[in-house]
């Protein structure tokens, strides 16, 4: 009797086990497979990482206290049965990608489960021979899955390390067999996205060009595209380098050998990892110092963080802009509407020409300039960069103007908000006629100035907005005092739980014609 309740116990406590490292694993992709970052985020998250369910099966121990190995391994069964019943399925945004690096998580994590239980057994034989220390064991390994995900990621590192190194080293190969291969490099606190988008738009109206799909802007998922993606037709390859530490980018061009530097902007992003501005600023130049002699570099002269910084690298420098002096390219007669954007743009060599564009806000003006400029650079008339920046569409997710549904419009800005490209998405939502409405759970990774941050942005949306949706009571408590400073009305605002609440909050109230600013979509991690 009792070997049929082991196997229907480890049944129940196993799969009971394998969803919570299969959402440890999740956590720990997120951030990056970094053992730091995770760290970090099991501190923040101790509610999640071990909640009250998860010591419910200590209950099955109490058995053994009477002799009672059948009632201890019964209880457990039926323990671990009902928690994982009754255990509920998260909305992910983002799933869990089982890769290679995945399988091989899991295989190890297996391999330290299968110890622990054999370590378990082991304690119990003797002469009175007990399962009790295997139940502790099997127990005990449950509640810590977090700290099993972490140990085996550990084990792996050298493994992984040396697998990773065989991928770059063979992208790099790929780029330097292709002598004629020209690579454009973009970075910036924000906007970096979108202004790849529009100069592989630009740029392909005269050249093969491929761009790193969406966001991959890691090493590796520039190495990825460079690995499945990168042929030998192609003239200019576009590669977004994203950072969220010290040296991020420099590896990337160590890879890359990019010949053209695009830097849209620096701004306070990732605080936790980078800790001070300077280091940001340090970080995003490594894309402009690493350039060779005969390279060029594309700055948005209109940055203070961009200008501030102190260049050593003394290759050619085009600097873009709307209202600093001595620009190369100068965007001027700016109007908006909400259907785009229209202005001139004045080349150093007195040349000119209309712009037209779908794309909404200043930020997006400066995403075109660079666009225009490494264009023209590279031989482009302006009249047929103006053909091509009229067919770009709005990137998903970034201030992308979404078709009225009833009352309502929706600005989609939910990705990866950030202090500058909040305001102005604000700005983009304040030239709107219509009832306005922002729908936001504000900002994250800003370190220490994150609650004065997403307490400004708050000051900022009680200016513009006729309603403020929050969404997380825990999160937004910066922003609900933000809008407590402002003296906005407590009957338009409104607190909701989570996404799928703020949505119904959104329908209720657009009950005129509305304009509905969905700004940042947090990750997974930040779930409440």
């Amino acid at each position: 009797m009792n070997s049929v309740l082991i196997i229907l116990f480890l049944a129940a406590w196993g799969y009971y086990t394998a969803r919570l490292i299969k959402k440890s694993a999740h956590m720990l992709q997120l951030n990056s497979y970094r053992n730091e970052r995770f760290w970090r985020w099991i501190i923040s998250n101790i509610s999640r990482v071990f909640s009250v369910r998860d010591y419910l099966p200590v209950l099955a121990l109490v058995p053994f206290l009477f002799g009672s190995e059948f009632w201890a391994l019964l209880t457990g069964t039926i323990i671990f049965g009902v928690i994982t019943y009754t255990m509920k399925e998260e909305q992910e945004k983002k799933k869990l990608v089982i890769t290679a690096r995945v399988k091989r998580l899991f295989v190890t994590i297996a391999i330290l489960y299968v110890i622990t239980a054999g370590i378990g057994l082991l304690l119990g034989t003797g002469e009175e021979s007990s399962l009790i220390w295997f139940m502790i064991f099997a127990i005990g390994a449950s509640i810590v899955a977090y700290f099993y995900t972490m140990a085996a990621n550990i084990i792996n590192w050298p493994i992984e390390n040396q697998i990773n190194q065989y991928y770059f080293h063979d992208a790099e190969k790929i780029i330097k067999s292709m002598p004629n291969l020209e690579v454009i490099g973009i970075t910036g606190s924000y906007g970096k996205t979108s202004t790849k988008h529009i100069v592989e738009t630009v740029l392909s109206s005269q050249f093969n060009v491929l761009k790193t799909p969406e966001s991959y802007n890691t090493k590796m998922g520039v190495t990825r595209t460079v690995r499945s993606m990168l042929k030998p037709y192609h003239d200019i390859f576009i590669a977004e380098m994203g950072a969220k530490q010290e040296n991020d980018i420099q590896e990337i061009c160590e890879l890359v050998h990019q010949k053209y530097g695009i830097l849209t902007a620096i701004g306070e992003q990732h605080l936790e990892t980078f800790k001070t501005l300077e280091n940001i600023k340090k970080t995003k130049f490594e894309l402009i110092e690493t350039l060779p002699h005969e390279g060029t570099a594309f700055l948005n002269k209109d940055d203070q963080n961009i200008m501030s910084y102190q260049q050593r690298n003394k290759c050619r420098t085009i600097y873009y802009g709307v209202e600093a002096d001595d620009l190369h390219y100068r965007a001027a007669e700016i109007s908006y509407t909400s259907k785009g954007s229209e202005f001139m743009v004045y080349k150093y060599d007195g040349s000119a020409v209309q712009i037209q564009t779908k794309l909404l806000g200043q930020h997006n003006i400066y995403n075109i300039l660079a666009a225009i400029a490494i264009g023209s650079e590279k031989g482009i008339s302006l009249e047929k960069i103006a053909r091509a920046v009229k067919k770009v569409q709005p990137v998903e997710h970034r201030l992308e103007l979404k078709k009225p549904s009833g009352n309502i419009t929706i600005i989609d800005d939910s990705f990866n908000s950030n202090p500058v490209g909040s305001k102005m998405a604000l700005e983009v939502l304040g030239q709107m006629p219509e009832y306005k409405v922002l729908v936001t759970p504000g900002m994250i990774e800003l370190g220490e100035k994150e609650y004065e941050l997403n307490k400004a942005f708050a000051e900022h949306a009680a200016e513009v907005c006729d309603f403020v949706i929050l969404v997380g009571k825990k999160q937004t408590r910066p922003l609900q005092d933000g809008l407590a400073a402002k003296g906005y009305p407590e009957n338009q605002y409104y607190v909701a739980s989570n996404l799928q609440d703020a949505l119904d909050k959104m329908n209720q109230v657009a009950v005129q014609k509305s304009v509905v600013l969905l700004e940042n979509d947090l990750p997974d991690t930040f779930n409440e």
